[in-house]
């Protein structure tokens, strides 16, 4: 197995991971700095538990599928999902939805549990939200590194992909113990809207038994022709600004 073929996997999974990884990491560092440590790791904890169960009881089912429904499945999946993250980076760059402000996620999950602190349950439901953020978050995570890994055997390396981007998130994290404002979280989802799409066209093809040219060297020109589209969109749409005129 070439690079060729392994690293639009490795990237697509690292960079995809990494922006889901960064959500969960704001909600779960807003519980331990506003309610303590022990919520929050235990929510993760549980999460993460019931993510790996998830795995294991799933995972081996995909074997059972022939591999031309699989490639085919996950391709309209891929493009599906690609595309709702494509959609809302045109219409945050075009300037109709307010970019991802990560920073103000943090406050607004901070003073919600604040607002909860004289609750009895307080610790409860913070552990609750850190719960909630790391299993949403992780199950897109495990939906990306099965989708772009499994068509091709390549699970293992999307796997590595994924780990890379929790690891380097929580070094970061530990760190700087504030939310991670100065990873470009907006312009990551377009790149990743614009890798699954391509993702999710190359599989379908093959799902369908298409010769594509230049075999996988071909995402690289899928790729290109979804840059060019969503590029031209964001142009066509962009939202005039307040006090310029035609």
């Amino acid at each position: 197995m070439t690079w060729t073929a392994l690293l639009p996997t490795i990237t697509a999974a690292f960079l995809a991971s990494l922006v889901e990884v960064v959500e969960a990491f704001t909600i779960v560092l807003a519980v331990g700095l506003t309610r303590g440590w022990r919520p929050a790791f235990t929510g993760s904890a549980l999460a993460l538990a019931l993510l790996v169960l998830i795995v294991l009881i799933f995972g081996p089912l995909l074997a059972l599928i022939p591999i031309a429904v699989l490639q085919f499945t996950v391709g309209v999946l891929l493009i599906l999902f690609g595309l709702r993250w494509l959609r809302k980076a045109i219409l945050r760059s075009s300037g109709w939805i307010a970019l991802h402000d990560e920073a103000a996620e943090f406050a607004k999950e901070t003073n919600a549990l604040k607002a909860q602190a004289a609750e009895r349950r307080a610790d409860f439901l913070a552990g609750t939200a850190a719960f909630k953020a790391v299993l949403l978050e992780g199950i897109e995570v495990v939906f990306i590194v099965i989708a772009v890994g499994t068509a091709h055997g390549q699970t293992f390396w999307a796997g590595m992909g994924a780990l890379a981007a929790v690891v380097l998130v929580l070094l970061a994290g530990m760190a700087l113990h504030r939310p991670l404002v100065q990873v470009p979280e907006n312009t990551l989802k377009f790149v990743v809207g614009l890798m699954l799409s391509a993702f999710g066209v190359f599989w379908t093809g093959e799902g369908l038994g298409a010769d594509w040219p230049g075999a996988d060297l071909a995402l690289v020109w899928i790729f290109a022709l979804f840059l060019i589209f969503a590029l031209a969109a964001v142009r066509l749409i962009a939202k005039p600004q307040k006090g310029v005129t035609a």
